[in-house]
């Protein structure tokens, strides 16, 4: 898959936006009901997705040229594979894959970095849900505008609550109309015998059959499918 932009040597200069970006909480439910003044609630119609092979190292080189993309384009949905941030939670202890590391000097600066690259106009706009993996890999993000809120977010294919799947591999959402699926395939590998040929069986089988069984609503499948 092409990526849209190539990296740049100088990073982007800007002065950080005081702004909070709008976090929201890994099972959260929506009644459908207009909960800011002004907003009409509706269902995604237009999606971006991306492959970031690192979003906080986009945010120091390419931000500004994802900034104007999302300005053009305005999309209800963006969808990030390989996010590469950590998740929260300190070393030897259980990790929760719904925030990032923030518990030493080095995480706190970069998680301070990522919120306030997307605290900043047009992505203040947006609600984000992470999946992320234990160390700087794989993981995946969910940026929905906030007029388009999900009822329901689940990170795992069998739509269990509070479970994420390893390397924070999936963004299930479920909407009114329409349920989203956002997934970062792990690599095929290279021989029949290699770990990583059997884990993509099982998880191609998997993913056969939530496809199969997902038949209530259209289904909207973004991600880096590693095909």
């Amino acid at each position: 898959m092409k990526r849209f932009f190539q990296p740049i040597e100088k990073s982007v200069d800007g002065s950080p936006s005081s702004k909070k970006v709008a976090l929201s909480s890994p099972h959260e439910s929506h009644s459908g009901k207009d909960d800011e003044v002004g907003f009409h609630r509706r269902d995604p119609t237009k999606f971006v997705t991306w492959n970031a092979n690192s979003l906080l190292l986009r945010v120091k080189a390419d931000w500004k040229k994802f900034s104007h993309f999302v300005q053009t384009i305005n999309p209800d949905v963006i969808c990030v594979q390989e996010v590469r941030m950590p998740s929260a939670g300190c070393k030897g202890a259980p990790k929760n894959h719904g925030q990032l590391k923030d518990d030493t000097a080095s995480s706190r600066q970069e998680k301070q970095v990522l919120m306030q690259a997307l605290s900043s106009p047009p992505f203040d706009d947006y609600r984000v849900w992470w999946s992320l993996s234990d160390s700087k890999y794989a993981g995946t993000a969910l940026f929905v505008k906030k007029q388009c809120q999900p009822k329901i977010v689940w990170f795992n294919v069998d739509r269990k609550a509070g479970k994420h799947e390893p390397d924070g591999r999936v963004i299930l959402a479920e909407f009114e109309t329409l349920i989203l699926l956002n997934t970062y395939s792990p690599n095929n590998g290279w021989k029949d015998e290699d770990n990583s040929f059997k884990r993509r069986r099982k998880w191609d089988k998997r993913i056969l059959e939530f496809v199969q069984n997902s038949s209530n609503k259209p289904l909207i499948w973004c991600g880096d499918l590693n095909v």
